[in-house]
């Protein structure tokens, strides 16, 4: 009997056909989300490696501790201001990296 093989597919193949292909609206607004989802992870996962509540960072920054808790878990609605600002309060560094026309630029 012949062992039948099995098809295997590639994240990105799989988002291609599921989601879109990069550049359109729907893989562009998939791929932002996901960002800000990781974003939200990370500003969460700093606070609590400095032992902050999330109403002791929001004093630190001056926003309310529902705002915290918004960023944490959407930062869809949050300027790049706050986020600098919730970062700078965890002593942790973040940087942006752009590209425009294949040149590299990156914002620390």
């Amino acid at each position: 009997m012949e062992k039948k093989q099995i098809k295997t597919y590639t994240l990105t193949e799989m988002k291609d056909k599921y989601i879109g292909k990069v550049g359109t609206s729907e893989r562009d607004e998939y791929e932002y989300e996901l960002n800000m989802d990781v974003l939200g992870k990370m500003i969460k996962t700093a606070r609590l490696e400095r032992n902050l509540t999330q109403e002791q960072l929001g004093q630190l920054i001056g926003v309310q501790k529902s705002q915290i808790s918004k960023l944490e878990s959407s930062t869809n609605s949050a300027t790049i201001d706050t986020i600098l600002k919730v970062f700078k309060a965890l002593k942790a560094d973040i940087h942006f990296n752009v590209t425009l026309e294949n040149q590299y630029i990156q914002l620390v």
